[in-house]
């Protein structure tokens, strides 16, 4: 489908890649690696026709569709969630209003035998069989399907985009470039806005439905769901493997490996002949000799070594005062705006030395009881609406990191001063390291704050929190603008780290043997889960929830029904409590039941899709067109699709109808 070839780019004479090739052939699926700064981005400028290279050639096939998601982008504010993700299929109210047109023009001529009519009547059918080839008559149910695979809520489709934060209105634009179905889809980063729920739904489609992808991502866990083929931007140039991500770790370190044995005996054999050449320089018996060694080193190339990888760097917080046993204590904890409740009734106890995570939708609180717990310790007031006991222990100091922290950082002052000024002891021999290893390593150390992108800025709150002396360490996503050796850095610090964690984050690979407790936010309550990130998640699968929050009324989208939760807690209660234990037994067999039902539907309307996407793959060629068996098979797995798809759509609203009744 796509062929690079000689690619090479350059930026004030400074090569980013030399002489890149590969291919991107139907269903690949690509994970796009390498440090930051490496050119990935660039890289999927480039595949997209958004930038050229400084040399090489981009080759694409004929009429192939390409849909990119950049990280930043601008959204537009102007319609509802609904009408803006059916512009997802303006192509095909377009053909809607073509056929229209013609079919007006079909009714209002008399000329039959003429030829104009009966080329207009070819057109027609045509463009007809295309209308129907593309899904024009079914795409609302679809549409719903992928809205709602990312979290939004029906209640959400009508509310103007102007209403959600920017994560959310990402997602929107998400769902409009997989609605598009393209047949290479380009991601840059697009978990950073998604929670454990979206991203998981995520996986799935791209891993079943989706044509080709490439994907740059830091989140480890996702791209090796998704990916089967890695390609790395490394010392400027394109090392292609054909393997997940894990694999693909493996290979490269004994890649490296040889090439560190390569080098040092490369490096050997130029020091002997260089200390040859200095020996006899001078000796006129050798100067044939010292003259072939001299010509013999200047056709040496040098062997390059892959970059270091700098995970291998490890930080220590620096010693502080023993906290209390018990760091945090909630007891009948409540958080409203107004007559929104955002939580209630929490009851939580985090010992000392724990290191749990905070996990849900977004929306759903996390955050908020995080900046709770800020105000209880006098750091950071927030207005009313709290109820409850929340209790912060003896001699606590608290290590607080959220996105609104880089912002408190002094513009006026490089890089390196900001880190050297809270860098105690030894570790100020290390600054240049850490910066490194957090991507500021050589001259991006001397820049000054204030021209710092609000990433870099985050990513030196982080390098800052890491050397100050804490015992309570509460980190609110901390893994968004970090890479993958970042990651591991601060995960291994965090490891190390005697005091107590509060980590909130959708990373399952950075939690992943880092947490001991997780607590879940889901409609208006916290509920406890011993044991990690991966154990929570089995056991949510367990119990049949699926993706995490799927079944949850709130869905971590900012519903505007969400006014309604006190009042439904108290019905739900009411109707609880007045259920013998037989009955709420059987009602939560008819839920799984109907959860079951909602599960078989989606699968064979999947199931069809890809049996439709395969005839279509025929048709597109010059046997299958003649082929009219083609048509009829693919004439009746539409109406079918059709048709389950209705059924979908019956057993989604009948399983949230349930749900509300229960």
């Amino acid at each position: 489908m796509i062929s690079i070839d000689n690619l090479g780019v350059e930026f004030s004479a400074t090569p980013l890649f030399l002489s890149a090739s590969f291919v991107v052939n139907q269903k690949d699926r690509i994970a796009l690696v390498g440090k930051n700064g490496a050119g990935k981005s660039t890289m999927l400028k480039i595949i997209a026709g958004m930038q050229q290279p400084t040399y090489g050639q981009v080759s694409r096939q004929k009429d192939i569709t390409i849909g990119y998601l950049p990280q930043v982008m601008v959204l537009s504010d102007n319609r509802t969630v609904m009408e803006e993700a059916e512009t997802a299929f303006l192509h095909i109210a377009e053909m809607q209003d073509r056929l229209n047109k013609m079919n007006d023009e079909i009714a209002s001529r008399t000329d039959y035998e003429s030829e104009s009519y009966m080329a207009l009547i070819e057109k027609f059918t045509h463009e007809n069989d295309r209308f129907t080839m593309m899904g024009g008559a079914n795409y609302h149910a679809e549409l719903e399907r992928t809205l709602q695979g990312l979290g939004f809520q029906r209640s959400d489709f009508d509310r103007p985009t102007s209403e959600f934060s920017g994560g959310w209105r990402m997602r929107i634009e998400l769902a409009k470039l997989l609605l598009q179905k393209p047949d290479l889809l380009l991601l840059d980063e697009p978990t950073n806005h998604l929670d454990i729920g979206s991203i998981q739904w995520l996986e799935q489609f791209l891993a079943q439905r989706a044509n080709a992808v490439i994907l740059v991502s830091h989140d480890r866990a996702f791209i090796n769901n998704v990916t089967n083929r890695t390609i790395e931007i490394t010392c400027r140039r394109i090392n292609d493997y054909k393997v997940k991500y894990d694999e693909y770790v493996a290979l490269r370190d004994e890649r490296r490996e040889q090439q560190l044995r390569a080098y040092e005996n490369q490096q050997k054999e130029i020091a002997e002949i260089k200390a040859f050449i200095e020996a006899f320089r001078y000796k006129p018996t050798k100067s044939n000799q010292v003259q072939s060694r001299i010509k013999q080193l200047e056709k040496i190339v040098p062997i390059e070594v892959d970059e270091i990888d700098t995970s291998s760097l490890r930080l220590k917080f620096p010693p502080c005062l023993r906290s209390g046993d018990y760091p945090i204590i909630c007891e009948d904890t409540q958080k409203a705006y107004g007559s929104h409740i955002i939580f209630s009734d929490v009851n939580l106890t985090i010992k000392r030395g724990e290191k749990v995570a905070f996990v849900g939708n977004n929306g759903e609180g996390k955050s908020t009881l995080v900046k709770c717990i800020m105000d209880s310790a006098g750091i950071e007031p927030i207005q009313g609406g709290f109820e409850g006991k929340l209790q912060v222990g003896h001699n606590i100091q608290i290590g607080y990191f959220a996105q609104n922290q880089a912002q408190l950082l002094d513009g006026d002052i490089t890089v390196f001063d900001t880190i050297d000024r809270v860098a105690k002891g030894d570790i100020r021999l290390k600054i240049r390291d850490i910066l490194g290893a957090f991507m500021f390593g050589g001259e991006a150390s001397d820049k000054f704050v204030k021209v710092l992108s609000g990433g870099e800025r985050s990513r030196l709150a982080m390098i800052r929190l890491l050397l100050e002396p804490v015992n309570l360490l509460i980190l609110d996503e901390p893994t968004n603008h970090l890479d993958m050796q970042s990651k591991d850095v601060l995960k291994q610090a965090i490891k190390d780290f005697d005091g107590t964690a509060i980590i909130v984050s959708h990373d399952r690979d950075f939690l992943d043997g880092l947490v001991d407790k997780v607590y879940e936010f889901g409609g208006g309550k916290v509920k406890e889960h011993l044991g990690g990130i991966y154990d929570f998640l089995q056991k949510k699968q367990i119990e049949s929830l699926n993706e995490l929050g799927r079944t949850m009324n709130s869905a971590g989208s900012p519903s505007s029904n969400s006014d309604n939760i006190q009042s439904s807690h108290k019905e739900n209660s009411q109707n609880t409590s007045s259920l013998s234990y037989s009955e709420l037994k059987e009602r939560n067999k008819l839920i799984k039941k109907a959860e079951k039902a909602v599960e078989t539907a989606e699968k064979k309307v999947m199931d069809l899709e890809e049996a439709i996407a395969d005839i279509e793959a025929k048709l597109a060629t010059p046997e299958g067109a003649a082929d009219q068996s083609l048509f009829s098979k693919y004439g009746e797995l539409k109406s079918q699709l059709s048709a389950a798809e209705e059924e979908w759509t019956e057993a989604c609203m009948e399983l949230e109808e349930m749900k509300e009744n229960s």
